[in-house]
């Protein structure tokens, strides 16, 4: 079994804390309390394999924000949250696509999945489904619509970076540790 770090990151209040612990405890968590700094394990299965996932829920707070490069620079997937109840969220999903990318050297095979939140609160929507398509086409990143309330599509969002990270970040066996034969090494 291995351990993959995963980074949720976004806005205040676009429901990061409970997309978290939705796929982590699955329970939904009604009170919205901002959060600074949460750490989170959970094993999964995904395709016969199983994984451990340490996930770090981060403050969406701008006074916070400046921690995101140290979260970035540890990270391995990153799960970018949006709310498809306010449009302004989608900005910071792109500021925050393009740190990751400059944190990690032009890489565009980090594993990143973007998450629009609150598909439940259909009356309230304002992002359409139309530009979420172009962006993940032209970001070449995949989107999915999730409610952590209703417990929609919540779980695939984990698995598809859990399977992004597996193909970016493969078992090295040549780490396996190397026999020793007895011997005296004299110097």
């Amino acid at each position: 079994m291995r351990l993959f770090n995963v980074v949720v990151l976004g806005a205040g209040g676009v429901g990061k804390s409970a997309l978290t612990v939705r796929f982590v405890r699955d329970v939904f968590v009604e009170n919205y309390d901002p959060t600074i700094e949460e750490e989170y394990r959970r094993t999964i299965t995904v395709d016969g394999q199983l994984d451990s996932l340490e996930v770090l829920d981060t403050a969406g707070a701008e006074q916070f924000t400046s921690l995101n490069e140290v979260y970035i620079k540890s990270g391995r997937g990153f799960v970018l949250v949006f709310s498809l109840t306010q449009e302004a969220t989608l900005q910071e999903v792109d500021n925050l696509r393009k740190q990751i990318l400059r944190i990690k050297g032009g890489d565009t095979t980090a594993p990143i999945v973007v998450v629009g939140t609150k598909l439940d609160l259909v009356n309230e929507r304002e992002v359409q489904r139309s530009t979420i398509e172009s962006l993940s086409s032209r970001w070449e990143i995949p989107f999915y619509e999730t409610s952590a309330k209703r417990n929609w599509h919540v779980t695939e969002v984990f698995e598809d970076l859990l399977r992004q990270m597996r193909v970016k970040f493969p078992a090295d066996r040549s780490l396996k540790p190397k026999k020793r034969h007895g011997g005296c090494i004299a110097m």
